[in-house]
């Protein structure tokens, strides 16, 4: 029988206010898991935990800055006192603070791009790692980009944080593999996010980047879900290292 069920796990979501962080958070707390929602302000995260509350899941709301590495580790600290453990990190938090030509770009955009979109992941699995090792093992999914794949034009430094992610992504799957602990990548498409709303709001640019997907549309932040749940429960308990691509046939 192939294992879904997250009962009895503590998953802890980045980026959980909205977007594909809020949809993953939801879809994991209704498999069963305690989902620790964590953004730059709890309050904006107060929405989505009265919602998993109310559909019978639990969740707990936690404030964090994924560039500011204090914050991270003040994080961590109230984890480990109290849930004791953690078995599942998502790291989806990031920032595209600049769309244009990466020349016309200055040193404090590309700082605050790999700050956010690499230190912050790097560090956020540094620490669930020990926690993880700690309890038997663990899931860890970093939410990449297909920009990590093929960049996209005038996203350049966005993915080039990308592709560092999924090499990042990779090591510590080598690295973390004899702890019992799984690292792996989601790398959605076009998918309705705040990042994506300067792409879907340009007529012209929307409609010359959805011609290259072949279902013809974007993404909800509902289907990515899935490959999410896949990734993070007993189901893909051989899966480490691997990217998903959820796409729509962008990168066939």
């Amino acid at each position: 029988m192939i294992d879904f069920s997250l009962e009895g796990k503590t998953a802890l979501i980045t980026g959980a206010s909205r977007g594909i962080g809020e949809a993953a958070a939801k879809t994991l707390a209704a498999h069963g898991a305690h989902c620790i929602l964590v953004s730059r302000k709890a309050e904006s995260l107060e929405k989505v935990a009265e919602q998993i509350r109310k559909d019978n899941g639990e969740a707990t709301v936690l404030a964090c800055h994924m560039g500011h590495m204090d914050q991270i580790k003040a994080l961590f600290e109230e984890v480990k006192t109290r849930f004791k453990g953690l078995d599942i990190l998502i790291n989806n938090a990031a920032t595209n603070p600049f769309f244009g030509m990466m020349v016309d770009a200055d040193e404090g955009i590309w700082d605050k791009t790999f700050d956010v979109n690499l230190k912050g992941p790097f560090f956020m699995i540094k620490n669930a790692a020990a926690l993880m090792a700690s309890s038997g093992g663990g899931a860890i999914v970093n939410v990449s980009s297909v920009n990590g794949l093929r960049p996209a034009m005038f996203q350049g430094i966005y993915s080039i944080s990308k592709t560092a992610l999924i090499s990042m992504t990779q090591a510590f799957a080598k690295e973390l593999a004899s702890s019992n602990i799984r690292v792996n990548a989601l790398l959605p498409g076009i998918t309705e996010t705040k990042f994506a709303k300067a792409i879907i709001d340009n007529k012209d640019i929307y409609k010359f980047a959805i011609q290259q997907v072949p279902m013809g549309r974007h993404a909800r932040p509902d289907e990515m879900s899935g490959a999410m749940l896949y990734l993070v429960s007993d189901a893909s308990s051989y899966t480490t290292g691997s990217c998903i691509v959820c796409d729509g046939g962008y990168l066939a």
